[in-house]
């Protein structure tokens, strides 16, 4: 014969049925006992990921007296148009935590030219007590990472085709990293110790960030910049010139200044005494 094995759900309904909890208040306490020992014990709790993610920020430090800095921001941004676009900006306010500009106002007006403010540093937070901005501040003290590199805004100027200057052949001992599949649209690949090399496509939306150079085996759409390590040195190459932005030490061209005959083609793109150059390949 089988036993007798008791239902504990099935016996505390019975038990509660025939009355044999007389205080209505202790069968209450039961029941919610027993109720939320089978809640935790049945429902797992959810797992949850956290995950690191390095980027780029453009900083920008705004300068006293702030209405004719404003002034030349806005004469940058009309000739080169699409240099911020897009882009996470920190902003700075060193420079004007000591006037008696008012802080709030100055990042209003940088937000209302279309920069996306990520972060605030350089003053304290209560001057900003009140705004969107307070206590965003990217990192405590003594944890800021690396150093800022200044980036030169070029003047957008007419490409010209011009023969390109032979590669050195000198081998170099830099680190690189290879990535042997597409990169996604809104992907972000960073590797500031040396060079990048995809074996693939880069989608529109994506991102290439390298220390030293970038070479693309296939169609290059998105942005490339290179040299944030070895500077005028980096040079990007592609099997197929489809980008949106490309640049090498701080100075980019974006699609519109190519040139003619090089959407499409493979092209090689280098500095020549801080002017960004950009020629096909074969």
């Amino acid at each position: 014969m089988r036993a007798n094995r008791k239902n504990p759900v099935l016996s505390l309904i019975v038990s509660l049925a025939s009355g044999l909890f007389q205080n209505p208040l202790l069968t209450r306490q039961a029941a919610a006992r027993y109720v939320g020992h089978v809640s935790e014990t049945a429902i797992p709790l959810p797992a949850i990921r956290i995950r690191g993610r390095t980027f780029m920020a453009m900083v920008v430090m705004p300068e006293s007296p702030f209405g004719a800095w404003l002034d030349a921001l806005d004469r940058q941004i009309q000739r080169s148009v699409g240099f911020f676009e897009g882009r996470p900006v920190v902003v700075n306010l060193a420079l004007l935590a000591m006037t008696g500009d008012d802080l709030p106002a100055v990042l209003k007006a940088l937000e209302a030219r279309d920069l996306r403010i990520i972060g605030v540093e350089g003053v304290e937070m209560e001057r900003l007590a009140g705004t969107p901005w307070f206590g965003v501040n990217l990192a405590p003290p003594g944890r800021e990472g690396r150093s800022d590199r200044a980036i030169e805004i070029p003047e957008p100027e007419a490409a010209m085709a011009v023969e390109a200057p032979a590669a050195p052949l000198v081998p170099s001992a830099r680190p690189s990293l290879l990535i042997d599949r597409p990169v996604r649209s809104g992907q972000s690949i960073v590797f500031e110790d040396g060079d990048i090399t995809v074996i693939g496509p880069v989608a529109s939306g994506a991102e290439l960030i390298a220390g030293g150079s970038i070479h693309v085996y296939g169609t290059l759409r998105g942005r490339a910049v290179a040299g944030l390590a070895n500077g005028h040195e980096a040079r990007i190459f592609c099997s197929r010139l489809a980008a949106e932005l490309l640049a090498i030490d701080g100075l980019y061209r974006t699609a519109d200044h190519w040139g003619t005959g090089l959407q499409g083609r493979a092209v090689q793109v280098w500095l020549d005494d801080k002017e960004l150059r950009l020629a096909a390949l074969g």
